[in-house]
């Protein structure tokens, strides 16, 4: 394990702190790198993803992608947590706390538009980053690419009616700019990318492949730091300016994540999931679409609204939270897996 795997967690806390620091001293540059983006979508922090997971790609094995089919238990998890479970959870939390435990702190017209924004994260299963924390916990890179392409299959059809369900709304629109576009920039080009180097690398030698790998990994660690000191560089001002909110809407956030973890571990654990397979299956429920919640959220309500911000606050609660639950999984890896 190198260095940068060791001390993951130490170093993502500095991008943090970089990243408000940065976007506070040169607020411009961080303004005029998120004014870089097509249908929601952030170009440069879509760069900085496919770093990161292109390595992982390359790893995929397209033979035993179709052996997935035989293992179907790990994909009915995924499933049934993700859609049957997360959203609803997410919406149970979110009244519980801004309806009454924080009742007397919020007001009622902002309580409903942070509970808003939090059930648009919930029904926004995470697509790109799940890569990096299978990657992390040394997950099984072909099973986790068929969970989520699933995912986002369902994710077309079923994000607009359960979100509407759960907002009491009638007019939902899928963006589907944003949606389509996050799925190309996201999985399907550095999966080509993938399919592409590995056949040259496996062409090449019987250890060209391996040492290509190990040779990324650093550059896969360095992505994610420079992603977290973006996206808390774009919100320095927001944290500075509303950090008693942040912290309200993170509290049902930070709940949710580690719930919705343990539920999936729980589920994971009753069908005797390999280890390979139920770490990622876990993480993938936990994580969000943060980017597809985000453009939801600002068609829905404005970009300067309460459901607006309580999506911003579950970008910046994601990465710590994930990295724990990383490690959580990691230290419960069995002796023999």
């Amino acid at each position: 394990m190198s260095v940068f795997e060791r001390y993951l967690t130490v170093w993502v806390g500095l991008g943090i702190l970089a990243g408000v620091g940065l976007g506070l001293a040169i607020p411009g540059v961080f303004q005029a790198v998120a004014a870089m983006e097509i249908a929601q979508v952030n170009l440069v922090v879509a760069v900085f993803i496919w770093v990161m997971i292109y390595p992982m790609m390359i790893q995929i094995d397209w033979h035993a992608v179709k052996d997935v089919g035989k293992r179907p238990l790990g994909l009915l998890l995924t499933l049934v947590v993700n859609w049957l479970i997360k959203p609803f959870t997410m919406a149970a939390l979110g009244v519980l706390f801004f309806q009454y435990l924080f009742a007397g702190w919020v007001d009622p017209q902002s309580a409903s538009e942070y509970i808003a924004g939090m059930i648009l994260l919930g029904v926004a299963p995470c697509t790109a980053m799940v890569f990096v924390w299978s990657q992390l916990v040394k997950g099984d890179a072909n099973y986790t690419l068929v969970q989520v392409s699933v995912n986002d299959l369902i994710m077309v059809v079923a994000f607009a009616p359960i979100a509407a369900f759960l907002l009491g709304v009638t007019n939902v629109t899928v963006p589907w700019e944003t949606l389509l576009l996050s799925t190309v920039l996201y999985v399907v080009l550095p999966l080509l990318a993938g399919m592409a180097t590995r056949r040259v690398l496996v062409n090449r030698s019987s250890t060209a492949l391996g040492q290509f790998v190990a040779r990324l990994k650093p550059w896969s660690v360095v992505g994610l730091i420079a992603t977290v000191v973006l996206l808390f560089g774009f919100q320095a001002g927001t944290i500075v300016d509303k950090p008693g909110v942040i912290a309200l809407i993170a509290v049902p956030l930070i709940l949710q994540s580690y719930g919705i973890f343990f539920i999936a571990w729980w589920g994971a654990k009753l069908l005797k999931l390999p280890h390979d397979i139920a770490g990622p299956a876990c993480l993938i429920g936990t994580s969000n679409f943060f980017e597809l919640a985000v453009a939801v959220a600002i068609s829905l309500f404005g970009l300067n609204s309460g459901a607006a911000l309580a999506t911003v606050v579950g970008v910046l609660v994601e990465v710590p939270v994930m990295l724990s639950l990383v490690a959580i999984v990691n230290a419960w890896k069995p002796k023999t897996a």
